[in-house]
C-alpha cells in the first residue's frame, strides 16, 4: 500500500545570512514573517511557507530550482532583478546565494489555492487562464461550470 502525495507544506532554501535574505526578498515581495531564529526565518505564503536557512555553501543552482507562484510574473521578475537577482532565463532568476527561482503566474498554472485562501490573501479576483483550466479539466480537477 502506498501513500498519496497531497501537496507541499514548505520549501527550505539556503542563504548566506538571514537578515540579508529578508532584506533582499522584502524588496521584491510583500513578506509576512511567520517566525525566525538566529539561523532560520519562515515567510508565509498564505497556507504555505518558505523557510530561509543560513547555511548556503554550494555553488549556484543550474537545473535544480524552485517554482514560485505569483500574481504577476513580469512584475515579480522585474522586482527580483531590481533587488539584485540575476536573470538567467525567460522567467528564471538566481538570488544572491545562487538559488534558482522559476517565477510562474498563478493564472497560467494548474496549482490552485482554495477561494477562501485567495480571498484572505487579497487575491480573490485572481482567475485561471483557459489553458490552466483545460489542464485541470483534463485531470478531473476543475469544478464544473
Amino acid at each position: 500500500m502506498t501513500a498519496k502525495l497531497v501537496g507541499i507544506n514548505h520549501v527550505a532554501i539556503e542563504v548566506g545570512d538571514i537578515d540579508e535574505a529578508l532584506e533582499f526578498y522584502g524588496r521584491a515581495f510583500e513578506l509576512t514573517l511567520r517566525g525566525r531564529g538566529r539561523h532560520m526565518a519562515f515567510v508565509d505564503i498564505g497556507d504555505q511557507f518558505i523557510a530561509l536557512e543560513a547555511a548556503r555553501t554550494q555553488p549556484p543552482d543550474a537545473g535544480r530550482h524552485i517554482g514560485i507562484v505569483v500574481d504577476d510574473r513580469e512584475k515579480a521578475v522585474r522586482a527580483l532583478v531590481e533587488a539584485g537577482a540575476e536573470r538567467v532565463g525567460g522567467n528564471d532568476v538566481l538570488d544572491p546565494w545562487g538559488n534558482r527561482l522559476q517565477i510562474v503566474d498563478y493564472r497560467d498554472v494548474q496549482f490552485t489555492k482554495a477561494p477562501w485562501i485567495l480571498e484572505a490573501m487579497g487575491l480573490g479576483d485572481l482567475e485561471k487562464s483557459e489553458r490552466a483550466l483545460e489542464e485541470l479539466r483534463g485531470k478531473g480537477l476543475a469544478r464544473p461550470g
